[in-house]
């Protein structure tokens, strides 16, 4: 094997899936993973900490996009105007990657531990998310409260759109969702 392999990270992160899927999460160890990928476990670990991180990596991006969303929405943008910019850029960053997201979540879905890391992660977006609005001007209450509904429309919306029965795109159905929030909030 060659000291350099081109696109290490992206064929550990499919040998790992696809392990993951065919032997499940525990069964699957980080051996196995390079062995199939044809690389080195010294390679794994110079991109992943471990073998849930294979699950969560791009998280940081994703974020960073998000925030930016955020960060470069028009002044007159109200805080909810703000995060449904910051979940616009995440449904286009998932576009035309629905079926590996969909086994990715299955993975997820299976395993308590996994489940828990992916609460932690929408817990610091939504934390991210309050204080990008704080940095806006917008009072720590409303952005908080933003950010949280925010999440809890992404989790909605990505419920409906990992679900087979439901091919329409990710951006419709925050979109829906949205839509939803403001008839529910309105009738108070």
């Amino acid at each position: 094997m060659g000291r350099w392999e081109p696109n290490a990270r992206g064929r550990l992160a499919q040998a790992a899936l696809e392990l993951y899927i065919e032997h499940g999460f525990e069964q699957t160890t980080v051996a196995k993973i390079t062995e199939r990928a044809g690389l080195t476990e010294r390679t794994f670990f110079r991109h992943f900490a471990d073998k849930r991180e294979v699950l969560f990596a791009g998280t940081g991006r994703m974020l960073d996009h998000c925030v930016s969303a955020v960060a470069e929405a028009p002044d007159a943008a109200t805080p909810m105007e703000m995060i449904a910019a910051a979940l616009d850029a995440m449904a286009t960053e998932f576009q035309g990657r629905a079926e590996l997201i969909r086994q990715r979540q299955a993975v997820i879905d299976a395993h308590p531990e996994l489940r828990e890391r992916e609460l932690i992660k929408l817990a610091t977006w939504a934390a991210a998310l309050t204080d990008a609005m704080c940095r806006r001007g917008v009072d720590e209450l409303t952005a908080h409260l933003t950010a949280e509904t925010g999440i809890a429309v992404l989790k909605v919306a990505f419920a409906r759109w990992i679900a087979e029965s439901d091919q329409r795109p990710l951006a419709q159905l925050i979109g829906e969702c949205l839509d939803t929030l403001d008839t529910v909030t309105a009738s108070r």
